[in-house]
C-alpha cells in the first residue's frame, strides 16, 4: 500500500503576520512598563510599600497633646463597625511621580481597620495661630492635622459645606479629604466629649489617649465614622469618614463622633489606647 504524503503549508491564512507582530509589540511594551514599574500589581506594591511604612507616633511624656505631635485618629467602636482609625485612601490613580513619588491632592480618606501607626494613618497636630511646636494644644484652639512630609506630601485634612456637587459619596453627608496647602477649611478643634462638662474644659489642656470629639471649624459639624457605609479599598474592608454630628436622645455626641488622638506608650510597647482598654469607655 502506497504511503500517503502530507505536506504542510507554510503559508498561514489571513493577519497572520500582523497577529505576529501585535503579540509582540504587546510583549515589548509590558516589558518595557514592567522595567518602569507601571504594571498594575507592580504600582500596587509600591504603594502598599510606601504608604503601610511604619511610622513613630510621639511619646507623651506629660500625658498631653502638643502642637507637632504625631498622632493616630482612632474611633473605638461601636454596634455595627470595629475600631478603625482615619486613614489615607490613596490607590493607584492618587500616585504621582513628579517632583518625586508621592500621593496627589485632592485624596479621599476612609477608616481603616488596621490599627497600625503607619504612613497611611499618622497626622500632625499643626498650628494655625502662630502657636509654637511643642505647646500645648487647648479644648476649642484652632488646629490642623496634616499627613506626614514624603510620601504622603503633608496633605491637610479638609471638609466643606455639603453641596450636591460635593459631599461624601456613599451618604451624602459633608465630605472630609485631603487637600493641599493649609486654609480655614482644614482647621479643627477638640471639643470635650461629655456636652455637661463642655464649659467647664474650655480652654483647658487636651489630654492624649482620651475620648474627644474632633470639630470642623468652618461648619461646625464634628468628625464621624459610618459603620453603615463600607467602602472596598486597595486596603480591604473600610468605613465611610465624614463631617457630620449624630446626636442622641439626650443631645449628646454618639460614639461614630468620638476619637481617640493616640500617642505612643512612654515605655515603648505601641498605641496607649491599646495598653488601656479603659479608655475606650
Amino acid at each position: 500500500m502506497a504511503h500517503m504524503r502530507t505536506y504542510r503549508t507554510h503559508v498561514k491564512i489571513g493577519n497572520w503576520n500582523e497577529d505576529l507582530r501585535l503579540e509582540e509589540d504587546a510583549k515589548k511594551e509590558y516589558l518595557e512598563k514592567k522595567e518602569r514599574g507601571e504594571l498594575a500589581a507592580q504600582k500596587v506594591d509600591f504603594l502598599k510599600q510606601n504608604i503601610l511604612r511604619p511610622v513613630n507616633l510621639t511619646v507623651t511624656s506629660d500625658g498631653r497633646l502638643h502642637f507637632g505631635d504625631v498622632v493616630m485618629l482612632v474611633n473605638v467602636g461601636g454596634e455595627n463597625r470595629e475600631c478603625s482609625a482615619v486613614s489615607i485612601n490613596a490607590d493607584v490613580n492618587s500616585l504621582m511621580k513628579i517632583p518625586s513619588p508621592g500621593i496627589q491632592a485632592p485624596c479621599g480618606v476612609t477608616a481603616g481597620r488596621a490599627i497600625q501607626a503607619c504612613t497611611r494613618t499618622a497626622f500632625i497636630i499643626t498650628s494655625v495661630d502662630g502657636s509654637p511646636e511643642g505647646s500645648t494644644l487647648h479644648f476649642e484652639q484652632s488646629f490642623a492635622l496634616k499627613t506626614t512630609s514624603g510620601f504622603a506630601r503633608g496633605l491637610y485634612l479638609a471638609s466643606d459645606v455639603q453641596s450636591f456637587q460635593k459631599c461624601a459619596k456613599k451618604s451624602r453627608l459633608q465630605e472630609v479629604n485631603l487637600e493641599d496647602g493649609s486654609s480655614f477649611l482644614s482647621w479643627w478643634k477638640i471639643v470635650h466629649f461629655d456636652p455637661q462638662e463642655r464649659l467647664e474644659y474650655e480652654g483647658q489642656p487636651v489630654p492624649a489617649n482620651v475620648k474627644m470629639l474632633v470639630v470642623h471649624c468652618k461648619t461646625n459639624q464634628a468628625l464621624a465614622v459610618l459603620g453603615d457605609q463600607v467602602y472596598w479599598t486597595t486596603y480591604g474592608k473600610e468605613y465611610e469618614v465624614t463631617a457630620h454630628t449624630f446626636l442622641d436622645s439626650h443631645k449628646a455626641e454618639q460614639d461614630n463622633n468620638h476619637w481617640i488622638l493616640c500617642t505612643s506608650d512612654p515605655a515603648g510597647k505601641g498605641l496607649v489606647l491599646l495598653n488601656h482598654p479603659q479608655s475606650s469607655g
